[in-house]
């Protein structure tokens, strides 16, 4: 037991020096460590570009490739560009990317990456995206439509050549039952129950996502075709610079207006008499700067005003035709009928019949009570909206009342 006595006493004399090494190691290490770190510059993880060679990486879990190795690549790329631009930022605020003219919520990306407008066009799940589509369409017809009136939308989409995108919404929820008509394959369809046309304008055709099409045309299913052409129709829209327009209405059948009569003795026309008393202005609707929304046809850039004057709430668009002529100027000049090119109002209550008995009323009964009730509430929004603002500009509003 003595013997061992001296090894232990070694082993107790040298522990000090070794704990006084491993602090001073440590505390170089730090150091070193410390002006290692200060010698890089600081580089914004946001600024990282991933090469399409890491993105293949999420499709092959045998590559091997790591986190770790993923990043060092995003670092080396970071370094290099650094490198050859040539200089060095000086902050973090340098490197961070801001450009408030960009769409509300895309500030904080590079101008050249923001796709702020879409289309309605359908593409490939595969190959080269630049060849999913040989031919672009240029105009957008709409029809919000029912299994009913099947066969009248397809005599009315024959009228419209491979220059129009075909879009359906379907308020009874019958989809398939299309398929036997060759063009419902490359038509665009739309299924919500039981909504109104310019429920499906609001949600489904926002400025943005149909800004290519010069034109878009958004019509009831219940429109007689005979006497129709859409090329020939565009073109006269385009020789009389129409923003807001409809086709001439048969004069027998399905006539409101006296402003969409049709008219056998010209290609166009914009304004009309009406009764006694229905306009303080001869320049103002229904006498002029009018067309229904039966059928009417605008400009991406009349639309683009026209979408936002739509309110989400009210879904039968009526009174909506009386204040299209907020939207283009002057606007008895630029809302027009087109007599050349007419179509027949068939006056079918389809939609009416999707409506829901209540107090003994029937379906259709409800549905048009709904309607004159949006009417008046619209009026009043637009004129309360019309208020509002002259009264901030200090400006006298002016006094224009309309047919109720």
């Amino acid at each position: 037991m003595m013997a061992k006595l001296p090894i232990f006493s070694r082993s107790a004399h040298r522990k000090p020096n070794e704990s006084m090494r491993l602090v001073v190691v440590t505390i170089v290490g730090v150091v070193f460590g410390f002006f290692i770190g200060i010698s890089f510059p600081t580089v914004s993880i946001t600024k990282l570009h991933f090469p399409s060679s890491i993105v293949s990486y999420i499709e092959d879990k045998n590559s091997g490739l790591t986190a770790q190795a993923i990043l060092n690549h995003a670092w080396t790329s970071a370094r290099n560009v650094r490198e050859n631009n040539g200089s060095e930022p000086s902050s973090n605020t340098t490197m961070r990317i801001y450009v408030p003219t960009n769409p509300r919520g895309a500030e904080m990306l590079p101008p050249g990456i923001v796709a702020q407008e879409s289309d309605l066009d359908p593409r490939r799940l595969f190959g080269d995206p630049a060849e999913d589509l040989p031919t672009r369409p240029k105009y957008l017809v709409t029809f919000t439509v029912g299994i009913s009136q099947k066969e009248n939308i397809n005599r009315a989409v024959k009228k419209f050549s491979d220059n129009f995108a075909i879009l359906l919404f379907h308020y009874d929820g019958r989809v398939s039952e299309w398929d036997e008509f060759e063009w419902s394959k490359r038509a665009i369809h739309i299924s919500v129950p039981k909504q109104a046309k310019w429920w499906y304008a609001k949600r489904f055709l926002h400025p943005d996502i149909v800004a290519p099409y010069e034109y878009i045309f958004i019509w009831d299913e219940d429109l007689g075709v005979e006497h129709f052409n859409a090329e020939e129709y565009i073109k006269l829209v385009k020789k009389y610079k129409l923003e807001i327009s409809q086709p001439g209405l048969e004069p027998d059948k399905g006539l409101t207006w006296q402003m969409t009569k049709r008219r056998g003795d010209r290609e166009v026309h914009k304004d009309t008499e009406e009764r006694p008393g229905w306009c303080t202005d001869p320049h103002l609707p229904p006498c002029a700067a009018f067309v229904e929304i039966m059928a009417p046809v605008f400009s991406r850039d009349a639309w683009r005003c026209v979408w936002h004057m739509i309110q989400n709430d009210l879904v039968h668009g009526w009174g909506l035709d009386f204040a299209l002529r907020k939207c283009v100027e002057p606007a008895h000049e630029k809302i027009g009928v087109v007599d050349a090119q007419w179509i027949v109002h068939q006056v079918v209550p389809s939609l009416g019949n999707q409506g829901q008995s209540e107090n003994g009323k029937a379906p259709w009964e409800g549905v048009r009570e709904r309607c004159r009730k949006e009417w008046g509430m619209f009026q009043t929004r637009i004129a309360e909206a019309d208020k509002a603002y002259y009264e901030m500009m200090g400006v006298t509003p002016p006094n224009v009342t309309f047919v109720h």
